[in-house]
């Protein structure tokens, strides 16, 4: 496998109603970024977000880590015509990092025919996931726009600003063309709809003829997130305030490190080019003393966001390393 990476949230809006990050510390950035170098022997770490600026510090600081970038914009609840300047902007950032490191990567955007709207009836995300599956939310529905073609003129909009190579993080469910792209990179959970031929999913990725990059995997930290995959965040009770747990959960770290595992010794065996673990903190859900507002339990991180005191491992840090965390450092510690 030639890329062994991990997620890094920088801050988007608008999927459960506030900001995923909203605490942006450039010291601390830094030193996140170090640790995922030097701790978890990642060579590669996808940014993410939704803020331009705050995307250019963290690939500026990724490249002083020495890690290889994948700059990723992540827009929320934006149309076919906000993201043509959009990611006409991005890809200016993103060149500005290729100029240090020619390797970098530009991801255009993530699963957009959820997360942005015109494609799937619903004004936002959590909206867009129920009416994904029902008939009756699609009677009147009229797309406007073509999602492929979207795709390929974004494509052709980055491609004027940015010289390296370009891919899009696809949903499991979007059919791509990928023609238009350097690497195809889709975003494989594992759950008990697909456990029984996962690896043939992982294989049915390969026949495109680019090179496959897995641009997230990743598991929740309560008993059964295994089984629920990519919907393991779904725990939490959004309306809440504060948030809550939606019922009784089980913490289960063991679990989450074998999740991560097992997966990489599929996508080893299959030949994948590369793969990033979704994700390294959950910041929106730090970890609570009682077991309902231990909101942990619905976090994909490697590490346990602590509710605003410093953890032991790492003092300045707001947080402490998980079962998987080490699981991550010692697969990625060989050569």
């Amino acid at each position: 496998m030639q890329l062994r990476g991990i997620n890094y949230d920088t801050g988007f809006g608008g999927a459960v109603g506030d900001r995923s990050r909203r605490d942006f510390e450039p010291a601390v950035v830094r030193r996140e970024l170090e640790i995922i170098a030097t701790d978890l022997h990642c060579d590669a770490v996808r940014i993410s977000g939704d803020d331009p600026d705050r995307l250019a510090l963290a690939a500026h600081a990724a490249v002083d880590a020495g890690l290889r970038v994948w700059f990723s914009p992540f827009p929320m609840d934006r149309t076919p015509p906000q993201l043509t300047p959009y990611f006409a902007e991005c890809a200016r950032r993103a060149e500005e990092i290729r100029v240090r490191d020619p390797e970098t990567v530009l991801v255009l955007g993530c699963e957009m025919s959820l997360f942005c709207t015109g494609f799937v009836p619903g004004a936002f995300l959590l909206e867009r996931l129920r009416n994904a599956a029902d008939p009756a939310a699609w009677a009147g529905f009229s797309r406007e726009w073509d999602f492929g073609t979207m795709l390929r003129e974004l494509a052709g909009v980055a491609r004027q600003h940015f010289g390296g190579r370009l891919t899009y993080a696809a949903g499991e469910w979007e059919e791509i063309d990928w023609a238009d792209f350097d690497f195809a990179a889709v975003n494989l959970y594992r759950s008990a709809a697909n456990a029984g031929d996962f690896a043939q999913h992982v294989r049915a990725h390969r026949s495109h003829g680019k090179p496959l990059v897995v641009t997230e995997f990743g598991c929740c930290t309560h008993r059964g997130a295994a089984d629920a995959g990519g919907l393991g965040w779904t725990i939490v009770d959004f309306d809440a305030r504060p948030r809550t747990l939606n019922g009784d959960y089980v913490r289960d770290e063991a679990g989450q490190a074998a999740y991560f595992t097992e997966l990489m010794d599929v996508f080893e065996a299959e030949g994948v080019h590369g793969a990033f673990w979704f994700t390294f903190a959950g910041y929106e859900y730090p970890s609570g003393p009682e077991p309902r507002h231990d909101l942990d339990l619905a976090s994909y991180g490697v590490v346990r966001v602590l509710d605003g005191s410093d953890g032991t491992a790492y003092p300045g840090l707001t947080w402490e390393p998980k079962e998987v965390f080490h699981a991550v450092a010692a697969r990625f510690a060989r050569p």
